[in-house]
């Protein structure tokens, strides 16, 4: 295994891309969302001691919104039902980890998901579509089903941020589904404001976005083509697709908001950023350079309203410098991110104790 970063090109990095915080939205009702993803895939987790205190730990490294994730399943990428199984967390569970959530000061996104059971022929819940119109209209009534029930939760439990589907790249191109029946529905159900989370290649093809109060990105582009980048080719990777995206977003009126970010810590996240099982080589540098790389550039972009960071785990012992998943809890990544969401460089010294 690579040794951990290197603290004083941490902290150099780290040092030379904090400013003064003032994001662009900053005026506005929501200001700019400091977020991190929580999700489990256990039905009674969000009710565990574990999460609770997993949670307390979210809420210090000073992000301000958490993005609390629930999963319904269809069996295959053409199935017509839309159901529960024991990997979604109960409703109880989700009432309870929301709550939690208030009571740390954290606003909440709740955004429900669709996959796949069935994904044997590399398929994914971008895939998910059908030929025949009556396949579409049974599906989006399953659909409608799934998102009103969650819709009417995040009405139930004060919930600030409400997302109306996830990487839907078919079903996203069926435009008056959306326009006559899903949105006025849910805006029926649910008085906060409303989010779609488009994948990282969908976001331009959506034609509802005029419906909706964010644009939601979730942002896994491809940064470099090597593994073990520099940082400053991953930073370069990162101005080519914020140039893309200010380019696209000129005339539009609302604000974009990062509704997934995030990379494994290994030698080939920056390169292939969406990818879940791999065996590559841990590395931490990576990792945290490609945390700071986004951060650097995106913060203050005039459209960007907010990032959640996938994603934390709901075990407070997660993480850690032999760990090569997602989450940055106990690796430099998570140092980098509380720099940024509080600026705290008095605690330098305790965070290098920490992880060195």
């Amino acid at each position: 295994m690579k040794k951990a970063i290197s603290f004083s090109i941490l902290t150099i990095l780290v040092l030379s891309c904090i400013e003064i915080f003032t994001p662009a939205y900053a005026q506005e009702e929501l200001s700019f969302q400091k977020g991190i993803c929580y999700a489990t895939w256990q039905k009674e987790r969000y009710l565990s001691t574990y999460s609770d205190k997993s949670l307390e730990m979210l809420a210090q490294t000073g992000a301000e919104w958490v993005e609390i994730v629930t999963t319904y399943y269809q069996q295959k990428f053409n199935s017509l039902k839309i159901f529960p199984t024991d990997n979604t967390p109960s409703d109880k569970s989700i009432i309870h980890v929301i709550n939690k959530a208030h009571q740390l000061g954290l606003k909440v996104m709740l955004k429900p998901h669709v996959d796949l059971i069935d994904n044997s022929d590399g398929l994914w819940r971008g895939d998910i579509g059908f030929q025949d119109e009556a396949d579409w209209q049974a599906w989006f009534s399953q659909y409608r089903n799934f998102i009103l029930h969650y819709a009417n939760l995040a009405e139930r439990t004060n919930v600030e941020l409400f997302c109306i589907g996830t990487e839907l790249c078919f079903a996203s191109m069926q435009a008056e589904f959306w326009q006559e029946d899903i949105i006025p529905r849910i805006r029926n159900a649910y008085s906060g404001k409303l989010i779609y989370a488009a994948n990282w290649n969908e976001y331009k093809k959506i034609s509802f976005w005029d419906d909706i109060d964010y644009i939601g990105i979730d942002a896994y582009f491809p940064l470099a083509n090597k593994k073990n980048p520099e940082y400053e080719e991953i930073k370069a990777g990162w101005r080519k697709w914020a140039s893309e995206i200010t380019d696209w977003h000129r005339g539009i009126n609302k604000p974009i908001i990062l509704t997934e970010i995030g990379y494994r810590s290994s030698e080939f996240s920056a390169a292939r950023p969406w990818e879940h099982n791999s065996d590559a080589d841990i590395d931490l540098e990576v990792q945290a350079a490609c945390y700071i790389a986004a951060l650097d550039v995106f913060y203050n972009q005039s459209w960007c309203g907010g990032m959640y960071w996938w994603y934390w785990k709901t075990s407070p012992y997660s993480g850690g410098l032999n760990n090569r998943d997602f989450t940055p809890q106990g690796k430099p990544a998570e140092i980098v991110l509380n720099y940024w969401y509080t600026g705290n460089i008095s605690s330098l010294t305790h965070a290098e104790a920490k992880i060195i």
